[in-house]
């Protein structure tokens, strides 16, 4: 049985040139703009951390992922990645 995602209906305000040139993208993709929209802005905010073992040695680049604003990942988040929520304190929240 599928899992289903609860979905929150709301609206945005875009240029006019900006929604033909989405819509004319979700048709080349076969997908619906709803679609289209949802998969850009969760690629666009989703938090990409490289995968890492205990004892690696972790980059300078990752050090300084606190100087980016990023958002905060949900609970369920960090309850699905215990690995997300170390970096995340350790490197994003001191």
């Amino acid at each position: 049985m599928a899992e289903t995602v609860t979905r929150v209906q709301t609206a945005f305000r875009f240029e006019p040139e900006l929604l033909e040139r989405m819509k004319r993208m979700a048709k080349k993709k076969k997908v619906s703009l709803n679609q289209l929209v949802e998969q850009t802005m969760d690629r666009e905010t989703r938090l990409e951390l490289p995968a890492f073992l205990e004892g690696d040695q972790i980059s300078d680049e990752i050090k300084q992922l606190h100087c980016l604003n990023l958002t905060r990942p949900t609970e369920e988040e960090f309850a699905a990645d215990p690995r997300l929520e170390y970096l995340w304190n350790k490197y994003v929240e001191y």
